[in-house]
């Protein structure tokens, strides 16, 4: 009997000393949960079957932000006798045509009464120039592109179709000539400005084309000088006037969806058009 109780009373407190720890433990975690949330959340968490979302690294406010484009300074860059202004034009062409001096890189929009404005422009290669008398026979805004067989031909590789926007090798503005395969248009190479790189087009800034673009109309008369001519515009006005920038629309943006046959992608090879 003696064994039994003495088994008994070891029993109990060893049962004592079980419920003891465990009432610690309890309290110490409950101490923690409460001292500490994200504890508590990710038991909570346990309990109901998820788990909890790591904590942000920074708060959700703190995003950096790209500065905002301050504009192009491709004009501020390009050469003085690039830019666009007016001179002094003795022609016997009407008010309203354009003449292409080719040799020189110069395009005048004649305003009469011994006056032009004058724009640098990028012409033929060796081999591309040419000369002639056109006319303007359509305008378009954000043109898209698709190459002349003959250009396909010699380049193979072109894609049959590139779709309207700044990443268009004719640029912001077109104008196209009669039913020949040019045009005069823009440009998102300004750096070809005042040389001799397309196959034969005649390009602008986008700035510059859209300028000319708002004063041209269907059926204006273009002369393209041979690229031997002589100087159109020797001497200029007592005043030199810059010519600013007449409001353009907004930018078209670029088509991304294939119409069937077609491709549509960004070039920007200066020596495509």
């Amino acid at each position: 009997m003696m064994r039994v109780a003495s088994g008994q009373i070891m029993a109990q407190t060893i049962a004592s000393k079980l419920l003891s720890c465990r009432a610690t433990g309890a309290l110490v975690l409950g101490m923690a949960l409460i001292f500490s949330p994200p504890l508590l959340e990710s038991a909570s968490a346990q309990v109901l079957g998820y788990a909890s979302h790591a904590p942000m690294s920074f708060p959700s406010d703190n995003v950096m932000v790209q500065p905002e484009d301050d504009g192009d300074d491709s004009a501020a860059a390009m050469p003085e006798r690039l830019k666009r202004t007016i001179v002094a034009f003795d022609t016997r062409e009407a008010p309203g045509t354009i003449v292409i001096d080719t040799g020189n890189t110069y395009l005048y929009y004649v305003l009469g009464q011994g006056r032009a404005i004058r724009y640098g422009v990028g012409v033929g290669r060796e081999g591309f120039t040419w000369s002639g008398v056109q006319k303007v026979t359509r305008k378009a805004e954000w043109p898209d592109w698709t190459p002349p067989s003959e250009m396909i031909a010699r380049q193979p590789y072109l894609p049959r179709f590139v779709a309207g926007g700044p990443g268009n090798p004719l640029g912001a503005r077109a104008m196209y000539l009669g039913s020949s395969i040019y045009r005069i248009h823009g440009t998102n190479d300004p750096s070809t400005i005042g040389k001799f790189v397309s196959s034969g087009c005649i390009r602008l800034t986008n700035e510059d084309v859209a300028d000319l673009f708002s004063r041209v109309t269907v059926g204006t008369k273009v002369v393209v000088l041979p690229k031997n001519a002589p100087l159109m515009a020797t001497r200029s006005p007592a005043t030199r006037t810059t010519i600013s920038v007449r409001p353009a629309q907004a930018q078209r943006p670029v088509a991304t969806t294939n119409v069937p046959g077609r491709q549509a992608m960004n070039l920007s090879t200066s020596s495509l058009y």
